[in-house]
């Protein structure tokens, strides 16, 4: 299942408490205070790992807690510090404090790690606090409590390539047919309920990814549909590829359709207008008369736009020459 949105709480472990103890053998009656520190808190430390495509671990564990530090012991033994708490997280997950919604560090990378809470530090025993005025002190610190709160985990995929468009316009069929990625395809809304990630190979020159965006509607950004979902993951593509059906048995006008869209993108993120886009027309197997493919293209002069077919493959290495020259 995936699942891109998760809130949890997390809470480092208390310091623990340094040690009140004297120095007690056979001829030395009068030793003087041993009393040991207390261990330090474990950490709560976050690290990305890409073989991570999902939250969905977070859905079922909301509380991650780090042990706490052992108490100091007599003869000024240590107490024993926690073993830090490791928490691993999908490439591409943002992490917000949930009570200010301030952004504390986006894992944009492999292998970041991140001190999320930071464990207390151990009180210090009544060692620490002999001198010549106060030669038996009868009183230790106790551990500082560790850091806690609530934060917001929201994942957004890392794509070079987005695909997006209305439903049934053949995203899925189309990124099945650039890479080795087997969406479910069938013709009823919202056939693809996650994003779909693939993997175009060109040439052996280089590799791009690419991302099929499901479920966007005219009022996504306000939940319609699924694209309220799956909005914030375009944020991240460097280039959008805008599929629209062109078969003579659509029924809609596929400039409507384009601004829907495009509109949606504007009223949930400025931003993600300004991307490059690359119109394709798609179903060029179900035209008739391929005039209808020049009578289209003029409504769309200010946009590269290529004619493919996602179910026959005609047109389609076109495009991959085409992004992989964009993308780096």
């Amino acid at each position: 299942m995936f699942v891109d949105y998760a809130e949890i709480k997390i809470k480092a472990g208390h310091g623990g408490a340094g040690s009140v103890h004297f120095h007690r053998e056979k001829y030395v009656p009068k030793g003087g205070p041993d009393g040991g520190d207390g261990g330090k808190g474990g950490d709560v430390i976050f690290q990305s790992d890409h073989n991570l495509k999902s939250l969905m671990d977070f859905n079922y564990q909301k509380e991650y807690l780090a042990g706490d530090g052992m108490p100091g012991g007599g003869r000024d033994c240590y107490g024993k510090a926690a073993i830090d708490l490791h928490v691993k997280v999908p490439v591409g997950t943002i992490v917000k404090n949930k009570e200010t919604g301030e952004t504390i560090i986006d894992f944009n990378a492999d292998n970041m790690v991140h001190v999320m809470a930071k464990g207390g530090l151990g009180g210090k025993g009544n060692a620490r606090f002999a001198s010549s005025t106060n030669q038996t002190p009868f009183y230790a610190q106790k551990g500082l409590p560790g850091q806690e709160m609530e934060i917001i985990l929201e994942l957004k995929l890392i794509a070079d390539v987005g695909i997006i468009g209305l439903p049934n316009v053949g995203k899925s069929s189309l990124i099945s047919q650039m890479t080795h990625c087997k969406p479910k395809i069938a013709n009823y809304p919202f056939t693809t309920l996650v994003p779909n990630l693939g993997v175009v190979k060109y040439k052996n020159e280089k590799e791009f990814i690419i991302a099929d965006m499901p479920g966007l509607i005219e009022d996504a950004h306000h939940g319609h549909g699924l694209g309220i979902q799956f909005l914030r993951h375009i944020e991240r593509t460097t280039i959008l590829v805008h599929v629209l059906d062109i078969s003579d048995f659509y029924n809609r006008d596929v400039l409507d359709d384009f601004q829907v869209i495009n509109n949606e993108l504007e009223l949930y993120n400025p931003d993600i207008k300004k991307k490059e886009q690359i119109v394709v027309f798609n179903k060029i197997d179900a035209v008739a008369d391929r005039k209808k493919i020049t009578q289209l293209k003029k409504k769309f002069k200010k946009y590269q736009v290529l004619a493919l077919s996602a179910a026959t493959g005609e047109g389609v290495a076109e495009l991959i020459d085409r992004l992989a020259s964009k993308v780096t």
